[in-house]
C-alpha cells in the first residue's frame, strides 16, 4: 500500500496537504506576539529594558506579571462575551453591528431596577424610578437585561429572515436605535448606586469566570448539538440547509437572539463592574467583538469558525492592546494598528480560502 493510499474504496490523502487546526496557528501567533512585545522592550530606548510578560522587580510570588496578565484578560472578557454570541451569527453567514450600543442600552435600563434606596444614609441621588424599583432582588435586573437584549435580537432576526433585509442594513439600524434608547433612558444621565447583590456580579475576576464559563457552554452547543450543527450548514450553504429540511428562517431569529442576549449580559457584568451606567458604553464594541472572532479564525463569509478560536482571538486582542501600551504607543496610533491588524486577518483568511479550494 503506498503513501497516499487509504485503502478504502480507492481513496487517498496525501500527508503534504495536511494541515494544523486553525486554533493551534493562532496560539503560535499568540506567542510570537508575545515574544515580538518583549523584544521591544528591551531594544527600545526608552523602555529601559522592561518585560513585557514577566516579573523582573520581584513584585509577585511567580515568574509572571501578574498584574498585566490579569488585566490583558479582565480587558478582554467582557468584549469577549459579545465576541462568543458574534460568532454563531458570522458563522451563519450574517453579521451584527448593533451589540455595542446594545451595551450601552441595556446597562442604562439594568441599573435603574438594580439601585439601592440609600447611599451614605441619604436618598439615592441617581434614582430613576420610585420606591418600588429600589432594592430589589438581583434576578430582576438580570432578568430585565437578558429580556431586552432577546427583544432586540428577534427583531433583527426577523427583519433578516422574513424581509430578506441584509443584515449590514439591519444591525446598522438597530445600532442607531439602541444608541437612542441609551441616550433618551435619562437624557443622558448616568445611573449609579447599585445594590451589593448586583455589584457582585462584576466584582474582581468574575467578569473572566463569566466569559470561560459562556465559552464552554458556547462550545458544546456549537460542536455537539444540532442548533451548532445547523447554524455551520446554513453558513456554508444556506439553500441546501433549506432543502434539506431545516427551518433557516426560525434558525436565524435564534442566532440573532442569543448574540443580543450575550450582548445585554456583557452591560450586565460591565455596569456592574463599574458600578454605574452610562450612554456611551459599548462604544466600538461591536467591532472589536468581530476583531477579535476574525482573528480568531472565524471566516466572514460563514460556514467556517470555532468558539476556542474566538477565545485566542480575543487573548490576541488583548495582548496587542496592552502591548501597545506597554510600548508607549498614542492612542490614535493605536486605533490605526487595530484597523490595520483586522484588514490582515480578513485578508489571511481570504488567502486561507483560496488555498483551500485550489487543495480541493
Amino acid at each position: 500500500m503506498s503513501e497516499t493510499s487509504h485503502g478504502i474504496g480507492g481513496l487517498t490523502y496525501d500527508r503534504k496537504k495536511r494541515s494544523l487546526p486553525g486554533e493551534v496557528n493562532i496560539f503560535f501567533a499568540l506567542i510570537l506576539i508575545v515574544a515580538v512585545f518583549e523584544v521591544l522592550g528591551q531594544v527600545l530606548p526608552y523602555m529601559n529594558g522592561q518585560s513585557f510578560l514577566f516579573d523582573t522587580q520581584d513584585r509577585f510570588d511567580t515568574i509572571f506579571n501578574e498584574a498585566r496578565l490579569r488585566i490583558i484578560i479582565l480587558q478582554v472578557s467582557i468584549i469577549g462575551i459579545i465576541a462568543l454570541g458574534v460568532t454563531q451569527v458570522i458563522i451563519s453567514g450574517g453579521i451584527d453591528l448593533s451589540s455595542g450600543p446594545l451595551v450601552g442600552a441595556t446597562a442604562m435600563i439594568v441599573m435603574s431596577f438594580a439601585q439601592t434606596e440609600l447611599v451614605n444614609g441619604n436618598p439615592n441621588p441617581k434614582a430613576v424610578f420610585g420606591e418600588w424599583a429600589f432594592d430589589l432582588p438581583v434576578l430582576i435586573p438580570v432578568v430585565v437585561g437578558l429580556l431586552f437584549g432577546a427583544m432586540i435580537g428577534a427583531i433583527n432576526g426577523s427583519l433578516i429572515a422574513y424581509t430578506r433585509i441584509p443584515p449590514f442594513i439591519a444591525t446598522l439600524g438597530m445600532f442607531l436605535i439602541c444608541r437612542g434608547i441609551a441616550q433618551a433612558w435619562t437624557r443622558g444621565q448616568p445611573v449609579s448606586f447599585p445594590t451589593e447583590g448586583f455589584a457582585a456580579l462584576g466584582k474582581g475576576m468574575m467578569p473572566v469566570f463569566w466569559f470561560l464559563g459562556i465559552a464552554v457552554l458556547m462550545h458544546v452547543i456549537m460542536r455537539y448539538t444540532l442548533h451548532g450543527k445547523h447554524t455551520y450548514a446554513i453558513g456554508s450553504n444556506e439553500d441546501a440547509a433549506r432543502m434539506s429540511g431545516i427551518n433557516v428562517n426560525r434558525h436565524k431569529v435564534r442566532v440573532y437572539m442569543i448574540a443580543s442576549m450575550l450582548a445585554a449580559f456583557a452591560a450586565i457584568v460591565l455596569s456592574s463592574k463599574n458600578l454605574t451606567a452610562q450612554s456611551g458604553m459599548g462604544i466600538f464594541y461591536e467591532l472589536y467583538a468581530i476583531a477579535m472572532a476574525v482573528i480568531g479564525g472565524v471566516s466572514l463569509t460563514g460556514g467556517r469558525g470555532s468558539i476556542p478560536g474566538t477565545v485566542l482571538g480575543a487573548m490576541v486582542f488583548g495582548v496587542i492592546q496592552s502591548g501597545f501600551t506597554y510600548i508607549k504607543l498614542d492612542a490614535f496610533y493605536q486605533l490605526m494598528a487595530m484597523g490595520a491588524i483586522i484588514i490582515a486577518a480578513v485578508v489571511l483568511d481570504k488567502v486561507r480560502q483560496e488555498r483551500a479550494a485550489s487543495r480541493s
